[in-house]
């Protein structure tokens, strides 16, 4: 999962970074209103941890500007500010849940997990896309020929594909998505996970195949006859 985290105050932003990041989750940081509300329009993220005392515009702000722009992102606050109608306020704008400061590092990572369980519940177990089937729960690419098993990587790429076919993702949508923003991957590590995707649909014979587009990306169709 990659996340989102804004905080402004950055030795609790780097620790909380740490923290997740030692979880198995990739983060990226910001420290102010306006630049929440501008990295969760990207639609590269599956959460976002929200500070509501954030500078510019507060974290109030931020949940009306992305609610009203019909992002759905699921939204945890993490906030000093604890009264019931500060509570009561973020819940209503939009936010998934309510943690306030100081908190436990355990209830934070159990208060995602949670999100995250609701937010994969609403979604498909099984995404099927002509003869193939892709399983999210144990990231198994099939059709009736056979099945492998996809790394974490392959199976985020092939899940953003059969979630939206004849979607055209950019090589570095998918740089930003998988590999996170400060992240030193080059255009030819997606070239060679799209190698991997390819190889594995035609060994499963599918009817389905990763289409490139010169100077644009790449798309999941239909197989031409």
């Amino acid at each position: 999962m990659r996340l989102l985290l804004a905080e402004d105050e950055k030795s609790l932003s780097h620790a909380l970074c740490s923290i997740l990041e030692d979880n198995g989750y990739s983060v990226d940081a910001v420290y102010d209103g306006q630049d929440a509300i501008d990295f969760a329009s990207n639609d590269i993220y599956d959460m976002m941890i929200l500070d509501i005392m954030l500078p510019k515009k507060n974290g109030f702000d931020v949940l009306k500007e992305i609610r009203a722009s019909s992002n759905m992102i699921p939204v945890l606050v993490l906030s000093a500010r604890s009264s019931v109608d500060d509570r009561v306020r973020g819940l209503d704008l939009g936010a998934n849940d309510y943690l306030t400061k100081p908190f436990s590092p355990k209830e934070l990572l159990a208060r995602i997990r949670v999100l995250s369980r609701v937010q994969y519940t609403q979604r498909d177990d099984i995404l099927n896309v002509g003869n193939i089937n892709l399983d999210r729960s144990s990231h198994e690419l099939s059709s009736t020929v056979g099945s492998y098993h996809l790394a974490n990587k392959e199976y985020q790429m092939m899940e953003l594909f059969m979630s939206h076919p004849n979607r055209v993702y950019s090589i570095e949508f998918f740089i930003e998505k998988i590999w996170g923003y400060d992240s030193n991957a080059e255009t030819n590590l997606v070239w060679t996970y799209v190698s991997y995707l390819r190889k594995k649909l035609n060994a499963l014979h599918a009817n389905i195949k990763i289409k490139a587009y010169r100077n644009t990306g790449y798309s999941l169709e239909q197989a031409d006859d």
